[in-house]
């Protein structure tokens, strides 16, 4: 049996990213855009003041706290042009300098949202660059604020400047979370530089087991993808392996089975994919008929004909000449002839040449059924593009000699003989045939 191949199909799931940095900008934008715009700051004191310096902040004065409480009601119920309206006026009366350095961050911090709300990423990124731009705002808001750039710049698909701006966070910040290394990651991810992006992967990994948690699927499948990347098989399953511990799927283990056929460990790669099959988690053919040559290749053939058998009865493999020779090869190998016959005759109608109806006849004369086996071989052969028609002479020349058409056997039998390859065979059935001829010649005399 001809070792199976891994399909393309296959590889391509083991390239396939889940997840995309995008994504990830986007869902954390929306969690991280729920604070209070008033009360950036002390939200963020969440994460841990910074202690590496202290900065004396402007006060936020009555009047100015009044009409940003203002603008930001009238953006939580959805008016955004009013809410708009009113920064407009706070930045217009008086000018700029009318407000002080965190009251001016505070407008800003609040244009950011809007600009945000109506999806208008750029005008919103440049809202959040003039926020830090001000002098001796809270450390807290300064750090939010850059990692908010850093996603808003990913959500553009800018990622060059998103891992620059998440670098320049990082260096600001005194305890980066898992979910910043992931996303670190991604942009490394989407810049190409592969190896970085797995170091910071592997690091929000390392993270969350270090606190008894439990990763995110997402990491290992952009762990999985770097990995196969660099071509470590060995990591590459460790990761799955990890992926079907936690988060069994289908597509896991299908993966998991190819890559255990990488490593030649047969017996895990058939195991692998039958753990898939037997919970109904192979629903397309293509799956199906994998699942059949790994069965096959596993010298396990009754099982790969079952396989072949369900499907091409339920639909869900294509009922094409090559399926269902699949079958009838499988149901011969585990010796059910009466099995192989319908599967090899349905294999060889749909077929466009004469193999099959060879093939047909072969097992037709392991079955006795010789007359049989005469007018598939024929048919074979007068169809044209049999492979060994040599040996399907052969066959035609056994079947004419057990109906007893012996003159049509010789025939075969010397057609045969004329390819090198089974002259000494020909040779052979012929003097079988003289010499069978000859004893019912002297029984008859007798």
């Amino acid at each position: 049996m001809k070792l199976f191949k891994p399909r393309t199909w296959i590889h391509a799931a083991l390239l396939a990213v889940p997840v995309v940095a995008t994504q990830v900008a986007v869902s954390q934008l929306q969690a991280d855009l729920g604070w209070q715009a008033l009360s950036a700051a002390t939200a963020q004191e969440k994460k841990g003041p910074d202690t590496r310096e202290t900065r004396r902040t402007p006060a936020l004065r009555n009047n100015v706290y009044e009409k940003l409480a203002a603008a930001q009601e009238a953006a939580e119920a959805k008016d955004l042009n009013g809410a708009a309206s009113i920064l407009d006026g706070m930045i217009s009366s008086g000018g700029k300098n009318a407000l002080n350095s965190y009251e001016l961050a505070n407008v800003y911090n609040l244009y950011a949202f809007i600009h945000y709300s109506r999806e208008d990423y750029a005008k919103a990124l440049k809202a959040y660059e003039q926020v830090v731009a001000q002098p001796d705002i809270p450390i807290a808001m300064e750090i939010n604020t850059k990692y908010t750039i850093a996603q808003l710049y990913f959500v553009q698909e800018q990622w060059q400047k998103g891992v620059n701006a998440l670098l320049g966070w990082f260096a600001v910040t005194d305890k980066p979370n898992a979910n910043a290394y992931v996303l670190l990651a991604q942009g490394y991810y989407q810049t190409k530089d592969y190896d970085k992006a797995l170091f910071n992967v592997e690091k929000a990994i390392s993270m969350y087991k270090a606190e008894d948690k439990l990763p995110k699927e997402q990491w290992y499948n952009l762990a999985r993808f770097l990995y196969f990347e660099k071509d470590d098989v060995k990591n590459t399953v460790a990761t799955l392996e990890q992926l079907l511990t936690y988060y069994p799927k289908k597509e896991y283990w299908v993966q998991i089975s190819h890559m255990y056929g990488e490593q030649k460990k047969e017996g895990r790669q058939l195991a692998a994919m039958d753990t898939a099959y037997v919970q109904n988690m192979l629903d397309k053919g293509t799956e199906q008929v994998t699942m059949a040559y790994l069965y096959l290749n596993g010298e396990v053939p009754y099982r790969a004909g079952k396989v072949m058998e369900k499907g091409l009865k339920n639909g869900s493999i294509p009922a094409t000449s090559k399926n269902y020779e699949i079958a009838a090869s499988a149901w011969r190998q585990a010796q059910e002839l009466d099995k192989a016959i319908p599967a090899m005759e349905e294999a060889a109608a749909k077929s466009d040449t004469g193999e099959l109806y060879a093939r047909l006849g072969n097992i037709y004369l392991d079955s006795d059924r010789n007359k049989e086996a005469i007018v598939a071989i024929n048919k074979g052969l007068s169809r044209g593009g049999v492979k060994r028609a040599d040996t399907a002479r052969l066959v035609l020349g056994m079947a004419y000699f057990n109906t007893k058409q012996y003159d049509k056997a010789r025939e075969a039998f010397q057609a045969a003989g004329r390819d090198e390859r089974s002259a000494k065979y020909a040779e052979q059935w012929i003097s079988y045939l003289d010499s069978e001829l000859d004893r019912q010649a002297k029984l008859q005399d007798s």
